[in-house]
């Protein structure tokens, strides 16, 4: 039968040097989970219980949040598996009404719903709750006084006066956790500003945005989505504890939570493997997930995603509005980023419009004037021989200029107005690399390139093709670059598949150095289920550097 609790009083004297101790040793600490761990322990020893336990409320009042015990080795924690959720059983009542409670055998308090198996056996229970700045954090348990007897009220008297000092060092310990918590956002946001303005590769930029949002909110993944050309959000960063092949994929816009985030509202889900708005590639294995837009002057530039594992614990209010911050920040650092970037890209056009007028200007003119000098000098002379060699040079002027009108016209020629077949975008983009290389890299495609390659390992080609081309002109030093697109390859596990291969006779990848680029490549292949890797160049004696990258299709 339920014993009724003790108003309170005062300890007795002779105890007021051990409840001291037991607050000194609750209030040394300023780590929460240590705090938690230290008053379990001081509890059971102020009142000699076998077993103590503080079951921390969810942020809503609905259930508990945490458990922390002491008393039950690991073997026997193990077997009983799942701890107490508050919401149901003396706990759960215990929740909804924070009042002291003594009982001298809890299975027979009509509250209670019994042990779990395995559970060990528990006489006696006394409870009483915890109170940080007047606001209910949870209760402090304790169960099976040792040599039997029952909870006393001297014992509950004692237990209220320590759950007071507890709220005081909680109250504390929160605080400092709270502080050490903002810094470790503010510093991550530090890290993905540094890196989105740094004008390196966009890719990795968005890949530490990853990093660092699944780092700080202590998730199993992060991912970075942008809007896809074709509609909806496209993954385009992840960052996970386990391999993913997530990369690529693209959420289609009709999916209800995309619509949701694409007008600038975040969603937050408590069971991603469960909740019918996640797609199953997204909520595998994923329990609590926040879904923040990446939002900045009313503009949508994409999606951060946070994910924990399933039946990892929720994500608190305190971990919701950093985690917002935190995007906000990374969206304005998104949108700096590309007005930076539109600021380079114009740049090049207006370098490209220079060359083309110069080309088309200056040197086609003089060309066209020296072909005509050629053809005066062909017809006054006599000699066959000589006229042949004129009329030769001639043919070779026209051609020349020929090709030159071509590369005005790729100059003058915007993205977007390309085809969009595979060897057409290969081909713009070794014509856009020909300008900051000074020369054409040649080209070999094998196999119905266009006819097999799908659109998804196409664009990841032509992101490879870039990386590549783009490492070659910043590091190689190269004066002859080769690039081949063979569809007819066989991946190692018999797939049909398509290699890109860059090679350049440049001075090489030097030990040590740099690899983002090269894991960038790597890290598109494996989301592909494919490969990249590099070895030696064309130049001399194997010098310089050759990139392969290859998927299925």
């Amino acid at each position: 039968m339920p014993v009724v609790p003790s108003l309170g009083g005062a300890p007795d004297s002779d105890d007021v040097p051990r409840l001291l101790e037991a607050m000194r040793s609750v209030g040394s600490g300023l780590e929460l989970r240590s705090t938690l761990e230290r008053i379990c322990g001081t509890a059971a020893d102020l009142a000699d219980a076998r077993y103590a336990a503080i079951g921390v409320a969810a942020e809503d009042g609905n259930g508990l949040a945490e458990f922390v015990y002491q008393g039950v080795d690991g073997e026997t924690a193990r077997l009983i598996g799942r701890f107490p959720d508050g919401h149901q059983g003396l706990l759960g009542a215990l929740l909804r009404d924070p009042e002291p409670v003594r009982l001298a055998e809890p299975t027979e308090d009509p509250r209670s719903c019994g042990f779990p198996e395995h559970h060990p056996r528990m006489r006696g229970f006394l409870g009483v709750p915890i109170r940080v700045q007047g606001e209910i954090f949870g209760n402090l348990y304790l169960a099976e006084k040792r040599g039997g007897g029952p909870f006393d009220d001297h014992d509950l008297d004692m237990l209220r006066v320590l759950a007071g000092e507890a709220g005081i060092a909680i109250g504390n310990a929160r605080l400092y956790e709270a502080a050490k918590q903002r810094e470790r956002w503010i510093d991550g946001s530090v890290a993905v500003t540094t890196a989105l303005l740094s004008g390196g590769d966009a890719d990795e930029a968005l890949q530490v945005v990853a990093e660092q949002a699944r780092r700080l909110s202590d998730s199993a993944a992060g991912l970075v989505l942008l809007p896809a050309a074709e509609g909806g959000l496209e993954i385009v960063a992840v960052a996970a504890d386990r391999p993913s092949k997530a990369l690529g994929l693209v959420v289609p816009a009709d999916n209800e939570v995309v619509g949701e985030l694409l007008a600038g509202e975040a969603v937050f889900v408590e069971h991603a493997a469960t909740d019918p708005r996640m797609l199953g590639d997204l909520s595998g294995g994923y329990g609590p997930t926040m879904l923040l837009p990446l939002q900045s002057g009313g503009r949508v530039l994409g999606t951060l995603v946070m994910a924990r594992a399933e039946g990892a614990r929720p994500f608190s209010e305190t971990e919701r509005n950093l985690a917002t911050r935190f995007a906000s920040q990374a969206a304005l650092a998104l949108m700096m980023a590309e007005a930076q970037r539109d600021r380079e890209r114009l740049a090049v056009y207006e370098d490209r419009d220079r060359i083309a007028r110069d080309l088309h200007d200056l040197v086609i003119q003089r060309l066209f004037t020296t072909g005509m000098m050629l053809e005066s000098a062909q017809r006054r002379s006599v000699a066959p021989e000589v006229r042949q060699g004129v009329g030769k040079a001639v043919d070779e002027l026209d051609v020349t200029i020929q090709e030159i009108r071509t590369a005005i016209f790729a100059l003058q020629q915007e993205p977007a107005e390309a085809p969009t077949g595979l060897r057409t975008r290969v081909l713009r983009e070794i014509n856009m690399a020909a300008v900051p290389l000074g020369f054409r890299p040649s080209h070999h495609f094998v196999g119905p390139v266009d006819m097999v390659v799908g659109e998804l390992t196409a664009k990841n080609l032509i992101a490879a093709l870039r990386e590549a081309l783009s490492n070659a002109f910043r590091h190689a030093g190269a004066s002859r670059i080769e690039v081949t697109v063979d569809a007819t390859v066989r991946l190692p596990d018999g797939r049909p598949g398509v290699r890109l291969t860059v090679t350049d006779d440049g001075v090489g990848i030097p030990e040590g150095g740099r690899r983002s680029g090269l894991k960038n490549l790597a890290r598109r292949a494996e989301s592909l289920g494919g490969d990249s890797w590099y070895g030696p160049g064309s130049g001399e004696n194997g010098g310089g550097a050759s990139v392969v990258w290859e998927a299925p299709y």
